[in-house]
């Protein structure tokens, strides 16, 4: 795979297929870490480090160990330990390091382990290396590496949003969750004018 189509893939990952902003991936962490710029960059180097290393890890985990012994089936199983342990790796370092960032994550760190941004980035690269031979282990990492960066910059996009919401004059029935939920739409509605430039350079 060349070069370029790997620039494609990261860009699409970040842009044309960001998972929280077009896929609706990781919606939890995105509308309950997102209401500071410091914690969402936080959560967002967290999970783009997850990401990135489980499909490092699970790829070829289901590649040489699950699909040659026709243990396919056990495959969210296998992926959900490899996300849970590196998880837990990530809560070791940062509560001895870094123990502001380990408090203002809070419950949002070890649910890492059970977002769907982590698990889905881990599976699809699955499903594209099934529809496109050449999207290999380079392609999947380069995708993954992607996702989370997408993942971080719709985070750090909103949490900028939200801090403005919070001297914004607000109707009163929109105060609160749906003022949230539209500012996320209209977020998510600004990546489409990428479609056009991401494809062109896609494989």
């Amino acid at each position: 795979m060349s070069i370029t189509q790997l620039v494609g893939i990261f860009l699409a990952a970040i842009l044309t297929e960001n998972y929280v902003l077009c896929k609706f991936f990781g919606i939890c962490p995105f509308l309950g870490v997102s209401k500071k710029l410091d914690t969402a960059l936080g959560m967002s180097c967290a999970v783009t480090f997850v990401m990135v290393l489980s499909t490092a890890a699970t790829w070829p985990i289901y590649t040489y160990i699950l699909v040659p012994n026709e243990l396919e089936y056990l495959q969210t199983l296998v992926f959900i330990l490899v996300i849970a342990g590196l998880v837990q790796l990530v809560e070791i370092i940062l509560k001895k390091y870094i123990p502001t960032l380990y408090n203002a994550l809070g419950i949002y760190l070890p649910l890492i382990t059970t977002n769907c941004a982590v698990l889905g980035v881990t599976m699809l690269v699955l499903d594209k290396g099934a529809e496109n031979p050449n999207f290999g282990y380079i392609a999947s990492l380069v995708n993954a590496l992607g996702a989370g960066i997408g993942f971080l910059v719709a985070m750090v996009m909103f949490a900028g949003v939200r801090e403005r919401l919070e001297t914004a004059d607000i109707p009163e029935s929109l105060k609160g969750l749906p003022i949230t939920l539209v500012s996320a739409s209209l977020v998510a509605c600004s990546f489409l004018g990428f479609n056009g430039i991401v494809d062109k350079l896609l494989p």
